[in-house]
């Protein structure tokens, strides 16, 4: 057996990472904080529900969207300068921990969002989604070294369902708190932010199970003397762009993720806004996405099976064409509890699959021992981290009051995603790279 696939340890201790960091992405970025912070900004809005922020007026409710597009800003500066640290270092293991504890810190600071402090919310939003983006890219970058490319598709999806019950737990205990703030002598606005800070304290426990069972593989470079590490970072970042050019079928289908991706990530952290713009509130709100933590633990594992049987390009496809179909029925349809819960449960069918079938594809174009340095370019769109989605939601949010007609605009990304990925040359990017063809590729 392959000493990559014999590792069952690590691998579990692997998974257990997407177990810890998935509260903060449940719990904070899909249910609570995006209706928080729009009633947090609305009390300090003017009479037109507008904050001002250095003369520029913002809409209250796309200011959530605005903060989660400057994360991206800072992540597409940052993450590649320490995703070619951590190649060029080897140290991925000690800034998977580094990042997530700055990013389960800010969360668990959440708790002191209060009142009208809208600026205090998005630094705090700002820092943890940064942090989390960071903590990702290491994580991803240890799957080649943990799975041998026939079992990669199995091994992210499996990471992605770990996640996923994962954020269930902490979301089912947070609705349990959330239920009976009153009885507990709470206001909602105690119970929430209870809610945000658990995830963060989630996230901080459970990263310790990954920081015992990872291993570090080869020996540890230093920073060359007279050296600062922010130095040696960039040139790596400068030698990566310039080898990215090497691989032209690698980076089309990095751009295809990153299309399509922009439409997932939106629907995901618009999902409670929207709920709470149908009038359903937070009880339903955190229903639904309970629900979708579980639904979209089968969606993943499913998927799986889809990939095997119709290759992985082609299940992706087919989840693509369900996110299109979904959306327009989210536009045009939803206005019942009822249909809200179908609009939900058709998402969560695909949103694992799409994911975790998208990381393993990608592990298999990049170049060997350079993981960390390409999966921060993977990074700049997932999850909780893109730019054009959310921009444009809240510009189409601000400019036409309309959640819905935010959330039809979001169709372009799938459809322009599923032609340059119909289009990929899949095959030719393994070879081109220096891996193996995996014998289930189709």
């Amino acid at each position: 057996m392959n000493n990559l696939d014999s590792n069952k340890r690590e691998r579990v201790g692997w998974y257990f990472y997407d177990v810890a960091n998935s509260a903060f992405y449940t719990t904070v970025i899909s249910v609570f904080l995006g209706p928080y912070l729009k009633s947090v900004t609305l009390a300090a809005a003017d009479s037109s529900g507008f904050v001002h922020l250095l003369g520029i007026p913002i809409y209250h409710e796309s200011f959530f969207f605005y903060v989660l597009s400057l994360s991206f800003v800072a992540q597409f500066f940052a993450l590649p300068i320490l995703g070619a640290i951590a190649d060029y270092t080897n140290q991925k293991k000690l800034l998977l921990g580094v990042f997530a504890y700055i990013g389960s810190a800010a969360t668990m600071a959440m708790y002191f969002i209060e009142g009208d402090n809208f600026l205090f919310a998005g630094a705090m939003l700002l820092i943890a989604n940064v942090a989390f983006g960071a903590s990702i890219v290491m994580y991803n970058a240890f799957l080649n070294e943990i799975s041998p490319p026939d079992r990669r598709d199995a091994v992210s999806s499996i990471g992605w369902a770990f996640g996923y019950l994962g954020g269930g737990v902490v979301l089912a205990a947070n609705l349990v708190l959330y239920s009976y703030f009153n009885e507990l002598g709470w206001s909602e606005s105690v119970a929430v932010r209870i809610s945000m800070a658990s995830a963060g304290m989630w996230w901080a426990i459970f990263t310790i199970i990954p920081m015992i069972t990872l291993k570090v593989r080869g020996s540890s470079v230093g920073i060359p003397k007279g050296e600062r590490m922010l130095t040696v970072g960039f040139k790596q970042l400068v030698s990566t762009v310039k080898d990215a050019k090497k691989y032209p079928k690698t980076m089309y289908f990095l751009l295809a993720y990153l299309c399509y991706n922009e439409g997932v990530q939106v629907v995901i952290v618009s999902a409670a806004l929207f709920g709470d713009e149908l009038g359903f509130g937070t009880a339903v709100n955190i229903n639904v996405i309970l629900m979708v933590q579980f639904v979209a633990f089968l969606g993943a594992m499913i998927f799986s099976k889809i990939a095997k049987k119709v290759g992985n390009k082609n299940a992706i496809l087919l989840s693509l064409i369900i996110w299109t179909v979904s959306v327009w029925y989210g536009y045009q349809f939803t206005y019942s509890v009822a249909q809200f819960y179908t609009l939900a449960a058709s998402i969560a069918l695909v949103l694992g699959g799409t994911q975790a079938l998208s990381r393993s594809l990608y592990s298999q174009v990049i170049p060997p021992g350079k993981e960390a340095e390409y999966f921060s370019l993977y990074e700049i769109s997932d999850r909780g981290t893109s730019l054009i989605g959310p921009f444009l939601f809240g510009l189409t949010l601000q400019y036409t009051g309309s959640f819905r007609a935010a959330l039809l605009s979001l169709i372009v990304f799938f459809i322009i995603g599923f032609v340059l990925l119909l289009k990929a040359d899949i095959k030719g990017a393994i070879r081109a790279s220096g891996n193996e063809l995996p014998t289930n590729l189709k």
